[in-house]
């Protein structure tokens, strides 16, 4: 076994994972896994630079988790930066605030390197239990990537459309109007097109969807209370209530969002954007429904640190 951290910032959030990882075994052993909300990518589609107080959010997120990493006395850690540290002019700042707190350089991976951590993470237990090939989904804040496989990804494409960019560029009424709604209609059907000249969108046996956005849904889809990680681990959300959740979130208010209790208070303002996302995804691919993960890119950052992934 080896204690291994990873740590996944993206647009909206910051996440960590401490576990014992056994290579020889393939055993997991989560011990330590949370969230923090910093919404590093905040304007950073309009402006190209990182914001400040954002900044500041993401430090003090780090801070936190070093803290952590100390208490568990971690062998080995790993940072993943994504789609809002790869736009953004003053990354620099951004880079050297990490080495500080963690003793490491964030990797600032491409989409694709994203998507193919995503898909290791996401795949650990599901191989022979669902049917292949599988089309890993992980809609984020700044961009959503796609990948493809069986026992290994196969393709895999990053395209930018996510949460809190979608939001930023087409939705400016509350709740959107129908032509905001239809502008970002035609924003992914763009991105889709796009990806789908790498990726096999149309011939998944199984499409498994990841992170915040998706599982959020799966949690409203659930009728869950407070949100349950082990309920809506390895839950299916049918195509029908894919888009019956998005068109509830498009025409609600945020003050209507902000009273549904599984949805993070982070993700209030963003949530109607990431369903659509999800809902045009799962038309494209005219899958009867999605197997949703919570395993998926830290968990691939973890084994990374062990293993070939």
């Amino acid at each position: 076994m080896r204690r291994v951290a990873a740590v996944d910032c993206g647009t909206n959030s910051i996440r960590l994972l401490v576990a014992d990882a056994d290579p020889a075994s393939g055993r997991q052993h989560d011990l330590d896994r949370r969230l923090r909300i910093v919404r590093l990518g905040q304007d950073v589609d309009r402006t190209g630079r990182l914001d400040p107080q954002a900044l500041e959010r993401t430090m003090s997120a780090l801070a936190e988790y070093a803290e952590v990493m100390r208490a568990l006395e971690v062998e080995r850690v790993r940072m993943i930066a994504t789609s809002a540290t790869r736009d953004a002019s003053n990354s620099a700042e951004f880079v050297d605030g990490v080495r500080e707190l963690l003793g490491v350089e964030p990797d600032v991976v491409s989409g694709d390197d994203e998507a193919r951590l995503s898909f290791a993470g996401a795949t650990r237990e599901i191989h022979g239990d669902r049917r292949a090939p599988y089309l890993v989904v992980d809609v984020g804040g700044g961009s959503t990537e796609f990948v493809s496989g069986i026992s290994e990804p196969e393709s895999a494409r990053s395209v930018d459309i996510g949460s809190v960019r979608l939001t930023e560029r087409c939705f400016g009424s509350d709740p959107p109007t129908s032509a905001e709604v239809s502008a970002a209609r035609k924003v992914i059907e763009a991105a889709l097109d796009d990806a789908a000249r790498t990726v096999p969108l149309i011939d998944a046996g199984t499409v498994i969807g990841l992170a915040g956005t998706i599982t959020t849904v799966a949690a409203i889809h659930l009728g869950l209370a407070e949100y349950d990680s082990s309920a809506v681990h390895l839950s299916r959300i049918p195509a029908g209530a894919v888009a019956e959740i998005s068109d509830r979130l498009l025409a609600a208010s945020h003050e209507q969002r902000a009273a549904i209790r599984v949805i993070h208070p982070g993700r209030v303002d963003v949530i109607a954007a990431g369903a659509l996302i999800l809902r045009c995804v799962v038309e494209r691919t005219g899958a009867s429904g999605v197997l949703v993960s919570e395993r998926d890119i830290l968990d691939g950052i973890a084994w990374s640190l062990v293993a070939d992934v």
